[in-house]
Protein backbone atom coordinates (compact mmCIF):
# COMPACT_ATOMS: atom_id res chain seq x y z
CA UNK A 1 0.00 0.00 0.00
CA UNK A 2 2.92 2.54 0.98
CA UNK A 3 4.78 1.55 -2.48
CA UNK A 4 1.14 2.60 -4.46
CA UNK A 5 0.90 5.99 -2.76
CA UNK A 6 4.92 6.51 -3.07
CA UNK A 7 4.57 5.56 -7.06
CA UNK A 8 1.75 8.20 -6.76
CA UNK A 9 3.31 10.82 -5.21
CA UNK A 10 6.11 10.56 -7.59
CA UNK A 11 4.43 10.77 -10.30
CA UNK A 12 2.13 13.61 -9.30
CA UNK A 13 5.36 15.26 -8.59
CA UNK A 14 6.55 14.74 -12.00
CA UNK A 15 3.64 16.18 -14.08
CA UNK A 16 4.06 18.84 -11.93
CA UNK A 17 7.00 19.73 -12.90
CA UNK A 18 6.39 19.41 -16.56
CA UNK A 19 3.41 21.61 -16.44
CA UNK A 20 5.44 24.49 -15.40
CA UNK A 21 6.87 27.50 -17.31
CA UNK A 22 9.99 26.67 -19.04
CA UNK A 23 12.59 29.47 -19.67
CA UNK A 24 10.01 30.78 -22.37
CA UNK A 25 8.94 32.79 -19.93
CA UNK A 26 11.44 34.85 -18.78
CA UNK A 27 14.61 36.60 -20.54
CA UNK A 28 17.58 35.56 -18.88
CA UNK A 29 20.09 38.10 -17.99
CA UNK A 30 19.65 42.56 -16.80
CA UNK A 31 18.92 45.15 -18.48
CA UNK A 32 19.49 48.66 -17.36
CA UNK A 33 18.32 52.03 -17.68
CA UNK A 34 18.55 54.98 -15.95
CA UNK A 35 16.60 57.87 -14.45
CA UNK A 36 16.43 61.46 -12.83
CA UNK A 37 15.09 61.12 -9.45
CA UNK A 38 12.93 63.96 -7.57
CA UNK A 39 16.43 65.21 -6.27
CA UNK A 40 17.57 65.29 -9.68
CA UNK A 41 20.24 61.85 -9.10
CA UNK A 42 20.86 59.57 -11.79
CA UNK A 43 19.18 56.27 -10.50
CA UNK A 44 20.09 52.98 -12.25
CA UNK A 45 17.70 50.10 -12.29
CA UNK A 46 18.25 46.49 -13.06
CA UNK A 47 15.44 44.15 -14.05
CA UNK A 48 16.95 40.66 -13.19
CA UNK A 49 15.73 38.00 -15.74
CA UNK A 50 12.30 39.97 -16.62
CA UNK A 51 9.41 38.28 -17.66
CA UNK A 52 9.16 37.79 -21.53
CA UNK A 53 5.85 38.60 -23.90
CA UNK A 54 4.08 41.01 -21.66
CA UNK A 55 4.32 44.94 -21.10
CA UNK A 56 6.11 45.99 -18.15
CA UNK A 57 5.94 49.62 -17.26
CA UNK A 58 9.39 50.62 -16.05
CA UNK A 59 9.95 51.83 -11.83
CA UNK A 60 9.73 55.55 -11.48
CA UNK A 61 9.39 56.38 -15.05
CA UNK A 62 6.43 54.25 -16.10
CA UNK A 63 4.17 56.69 -16.35
CA UNK A 64 3.15 59.17 -18.92
CA UNK A 65 3.48 61.96 -16.45
CA UNK A 66 6.97 60.99 -15.47
CA UNK A 67 10.51 61.92 -16.79
CA UNK A 68 11.43 58.80 -19.32
CA UNK A 69 14.25 56.65 -18.53
CA UNK A 70 16.96 56.62 -20.55
CA UNK A 71 20.19 54.96 -21.74
CA UNK A 72 18.94 51.14 -21.57
CA UNK A 73 21.33 47.84 -21.80
CA UNK A 74 19.92 44.74 -23.11
CA UNK A 75 22.37 42.11 -21.55
CA UNK A 76 19.55 39.38 -21.34
CA UNK A 77 19.14 36.56 -24.26
CA UNK A 78 15.91 37.76 -25.66
CA UNK A 79 15.26 40.72 -27.80
CA UNK A 80 13.57 43.96 -26.43
CA UNK A 81 11.48 46.46 -27.60
CA UNK A 82 11.70 49.76 -25.58
CA UNK A 83 8.71 52.20 -25.74
CA UNK A 84 8.83 55.85 -24.95
CA UNK A 85 4.71 55.64 -23.75
CA UNK A 86 3.70 53.51 -20.50
CA UNK A 87 1.76 50.65 -21.88
CA UNK A 88 4.34 49.62 -24.41
CA UNK A 89 2.80 52.71 -26.63
CA UNK A 90 4.25 55.39 -28.49
CA UNK A 91 8.03 55.46 -30.20
CA UNK A 92 9.75 52.27 -30.18
CA UNK A 93 13.21 50.37 -30.97
CA UNK A 94 14.26 47.42 -30.84
CA UNK A 95 17.60 46.20 -28.72
CA UNK A 96 19.47 42.77 -29.30
CA UNK A 97 20.55 40.45 -26.96
CA UNK A 98 23.32 40.79 -24.99
CA UNK A 99 23.64 44.35 -26.79
CA UNK A 100 26.02 47.62 -26.03
CA UNK A 101 24.45 50.68 -24.11
CA UNK A 102 22.27 52.94 -26.07
CA UNK A 103 22.88 56.09 -25.91
CA UNK A 104 21.37 58.49 -22.73
CA UNK A 105 19.05 60.08 -25.88
CA UNK A 106 17.23 56.86 -26.14
CA UNK A 107 14.23 57.40 -23.91
CA UNK A 108 12.05 54.78 -22.30
CA UNK A 109 8.82 54.01 -20.33
CA UNK A 110 8.47 50.49 -20.61
CA UNK A 111 9.47 47.42 -22.63
CA UNK A 112 8.43 44.07 -24.01
CA UNK A 113 10.64 40.74 -24.17
CA UNK A 114 10.65 38.53 -27.08
CA UNK A 115 9.12 35.09 -26.06
CA UNK A 116 11.58 32.79 -26.76
CA UNK A 117 10.79 29.45 -27.25
CA UNK A 118 13.20 26.69 -25.94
Amino acid sequence: MKLRHTAAAALASLALILTMPGSASAAVGDFHYKYVDEYGKEQRVVLHNPHSGKCVNLHAVGEDDELPGYGPQNSTDSTVTVYLGAGCTGPEWRLRPHGRPATDELEVRSVRFEVRVA
